[in-house]
């Protein structure tokens, strides 16, 4: 059962009464991080500062602050001080934000393993290590009491290994789990490896039926050294990045927001965010679009809002299509990516396409382009039923155009991993309706805020 305190909804969705989303129709789409919209005002680059009060009470640990609540007074460690962005006019946002400020909020922690849960050769290694290591409840267990008097805290073991390693089936099952948690939490952490975070982010920010926030984090260096319960390794970032994700998670400051990941103090889209170096530790960036905000100590600082939060009242918008508890593991498709490069073969989409493959991302150069042998093998395999999404390998830019009597989709600046799950997931749920496919790729890949006036 949903917990009381957080917002509910009126009308909640089910599997018999959920609408199909309606394609997101905006007069005049602009990109948010090609310009500054009146929703997002300036105003918005310093709006949201969150500090953490109060000292350390362990008697308030495992208690849920219930005596500073019954007393009407925020617990100690609450979030205070909230100053809500003007132009996010969402009662159930405004609503969550209030609430997290009264008790103490329930975080629970979700650990999938990776380099925060690895254990080094050394206290001077930072690459020398093995990964999934440690327990999550163990992580957890070294942040209190301090983590105590933001959160009552629990854990979840989901597994123990490096984010490359996960099956689709995993990840459907990764989805479930987040969703059980969220039914008694008011948000979940998620710790996971980070070579592949941005697809468990993404995956879970187009799966996950629940406003609340979910929170993605991970680690670039082992947490211990030589034992799992070893000397700490010098300037490990695990310890850091999961208290500020449980903060974060906490303070309710990205509900509506989808899944958000955070490391280095910074938090990101979903969507948008991407790991750019094999090593160091500010290795996730957003690209064109930015950060939507950071952690500074006690502060926690909005630069801007995804999309989606524009549709937090009306939650059977706010909700996308792919249920997963409305479908089996089988059900998802095998789909792949293709690289392009120069006089590039058409054999791998051929291949794939013989082997039975539903979808194939091509990773073109350029504005997506392909060589004239994988062009002619796409089309071949698109006569096969085969769905295509055009992406670009630059890793930045958009891709336009499609076909309107092919089943080749343009997918706009989607990464061509991110591409993949979108696909994988439309193709799951639609399965012989490619103009359906069309259109979540169009707008649930591709999200934009409406600028135009009203009346216009």
């Amino acid at each position: 059962m949903s917990d009381p305190t957080i917002p509910s909804d009126p009308n909640p969705p089910t599997a018999a009464n959920r609408p199909e989303p309606p394609a997101r129709s905006r007069p005049a789409p602009w990109r948010l991080g090609a310009v500054l919209t009146p929703l997002l005002s300036a105003s918005l680059g310093a709006a949201l500062v969150l500090g953490l009060a109060g000292g350390i009470d362990t008697s308030a640990l495992g208690n849920g602050g219930s005596t500073d609540a019954e007393a009407g007074a925020p617990p100690a460690g609450a979030v205070t001080g909230v100053q809500a962005p003007a132009g996010i006019r969402s009662v159930a946002y405004t609503e969550a934000l209030a609430t997290a400020k009264t008790r103490k909020p329930k975080v629970t922690v979700i650990g999938t393993g990776g380099t925060i849960s690895g254990v080094a050769t050394s206290r001077s290694s930072f690459t020398d290590y093995r990964s999934g290591q440690i327990a999550i409840s163990s992580m957890v267990g070294q942040l209190q009491p301090e983590i105590g008097q933001v959160a009552d805290v629990s854990t979840v073991q989901f597994g123990n290994k490096g984010s490359g390693g996960y099956t689709m089936a995993e990840f459907h099952a990764l989805t479930l789990a987040v969703q059980n948690a969220l039914k008694s939490a008011d948000a979940v952490v998620v710790t996971s490896g980070t070579d592949t975070m941005e697809e468990f982010a993404y995956w879970l920010d187009l799966t996950v039926q629940s406003r609340k926030p979910v929170v993605i984090t991970g680690a670039m260096r082992p947490w211990a050294a030589v034992t799992p319960d070893g000397p700490q390794v010098i300037g490990a970032d695990g310890p850091a990045n999961l208290y500020n994700s449980i903060v974060l998670a906490a303070s309710q400051t990205t509900y509506c927001y989808g899944t958000v990941l955070l490391l280095g103090d910074e938090f990101h889209a979903a969507r948008d965010v991407t790991k750019t170096n094999s090593s160091r530790m500010d290795t996730f960036q957003s690209r064109e679009f930015g950060v939507l905000g950071w952690v500074d100590g006690p502060n926690i600082k909005v630069g801007r809002a995804p999309a989606r939060v524009d549709d937090c009242d009306r939650t059977r918008d706010w909700l996308t299509p792919f249920d997963l508890s409305r479908i089996q593991p089988t059900a998802l498709p095998r789909v792949e990516v293709v690289y392009s490069y120069q006089q590039a073969g058409g054999e791998a989409i051929s291949g794939f396409a013989a082997a039975g493959v539903k979808g194939i991302v091509t990773a073109g150069t350029g504005a997506g382009g392909l060589s004239s042998a994988q062009s002619s093998a796409r089309t071949a395999a698109a006569a096969q039923g085969v769905v295509f999404v055009s992406t670009t390998r630059t890793g930045s830019g958009s891709v336009y155009g499609g076909s309107t009597t092919a089943p080749i989709i343009a997918g706009d600046d989607l990464l061509p991993q991110k591409a993949r799950l979108l696909l994988l997931l439309s193709l799951a749920f639609a399965p012989t309706d490619v103009e359906r496919v069309r259109g979540w790729v169009t707008t649930l890949g591709n999200p934009e805020w409406d600028t135009a006036p009203n009346g216009r």
